[in-house]
């Protein structure tokens, strides 16, 4: 097991990183539900596979616990679910010294964390998550939120967990495409920071034997975003990488095409081919970034024509004129942020994705 701490003005919390971390410090959960009673929001896959497994232990620990299940997918990130998350929440009868567990992967971390930064204002919230996508980054640094129609997180606040337990062995279960889509999430943290992990990626068997060193990797090189830059004015924008294209390419399809790691890998791709565009990166940096990909197992090749794609671009957290900011790289292990416009964006790209120009 490894432990790595996150430290705040005023308050700090555990990520604990390991095979089967949940039942070894099953003991740790009821230390941080002091009120004996917690919610579990949990998908209906993830109750399927693991909620036996979480009942026994909180069972064991004597907590009293309701389980709000929700329907898989993005589409449960909305302002509707949420409140259906607040009438289960008022009809258990919680109270603001209980704990809201989130148990499964970003969408159900999502919508649990929002809740429970908002239910009585404010309640204890400790998060499980059961992917590699969560368990490498939207466990970690108190991003919560819920989806509008008109674009991914618009409603949401910071609010850290007070407790992670990352336990690896969970993602034996995962299906392919949910173990790519947390591997591209791994890759994006490779490319903007790189270090030791890169080497890590070098094949499906290097990634398997290196599990729990890469979600350790990937949780330090976010908690040191986190610690400089909480709120994400500054640096910690670095950290979407991919994600401004990848959003709106989520958003085109409804959330429905592809799942949030497919789109980031995508992202990346075009990302780091407009960096190469603007002669903002060093030679190469794209084609080693996909060269990474592909030991990966990622695909990251645009289907759609960049005219419906960039137009939703405008709608980032991180824009703040009409001009779209992106991060890009100047080489592996330094993302930079550029602002451009929607004009010279799509003139550029034509360049290097002209069959998806018009």
């Amino acid at each position: 097991m490894i432990q790595l701490d996150i430290n705040l003005p005023g308050r700090s919390y555990p990520i604990l990183i390991g095979e089967n971390v949940l039942q070894e410090q099953a003991g740790l959960l009821a230390s941080y539900c002091p009120g004996g009673t917690v919610a579990v929001v949990s998908d209906e896959k993830v109750w399927s596979l693991h909620g036996p497994d979480l009942e026994k232990i909180l069972k064991g620990l004597g907590l009293a616990y309701t389980a709000a299940i929700i329907p898989q997918g993005e589409t449960s990130k909305s302002l509707a679910m949420l409140e259906k998350l607040y009438k289960e929440f008022f009809r258990y009868g919680l109270k603001r010294n209980h704990a809201v567990i989130a148990f499964g992967g970003g969408v159900a971390g999502d919508l649990a964390g929002f809740a429970a930064s908002t239910y009585m204002r404010g309640l204890p919230f400790i998060q499980i998550p059961t992917t590699l996508l969560a368990q490498v980054d939207s466990s970690v640094g108190g991003k919560v939120a819920v989806n509008l129609e008109e674009g991914k997180n618009l409603v949401g606040s910071f609010y850290q967990p007070n407790l992670v337990l990352a336990d690896t062995g969970l993602l034996a279960s995962l299906p392919r495409r949910e173990w790519l889509s947390g591997l591209a999430e791994v890759v994006k943290y490779a490319a903007i920071g790189a270090g030791s992990l890169p080497s890590l990626l070098a094949g499906p068997e290097a990634i398997r034997q290196n599990l729990e060193q890469i979600v350790y990797l990937c949780c330090k090189q976010k908690a040191a975003y986190v610690e400089k830059d909480e709120r994400d004015t500054g640096e910690r924008m670095f950290l979407n990488f991919g994600h401004t294209f990848g959003h709106a390419i989520e958003k085109y399809h409804d959330y429905q095409k592809y799942n949030h790691g497919e789109a980031v890998a995508i992202g990346m791709a075009l990302a780091a081919r407009t960096g190469q565009l603007l002669g903002l990166s060093e030679k190469g940096t794209a084609k080693t970034l996909m060269e990474t990909m592909d030991k990966a197992g990622l695909t990251y090749t645009l289907t759609d024509k960049l005219s419906h794609i960039i137009p939703l671009m405008t709608g980032d957290k991180k824009n703040q004129s009409s001009e779209i900011t992106l991060v890009l790289l100047k080489k592996l292990g330094s993302p930079i942020l550029h602002a451009i416009s929607q004009t010279e964006l799509m003139h550029l790209l034509k360049e290097a994705a002209p069959d998806h120009a018009k």
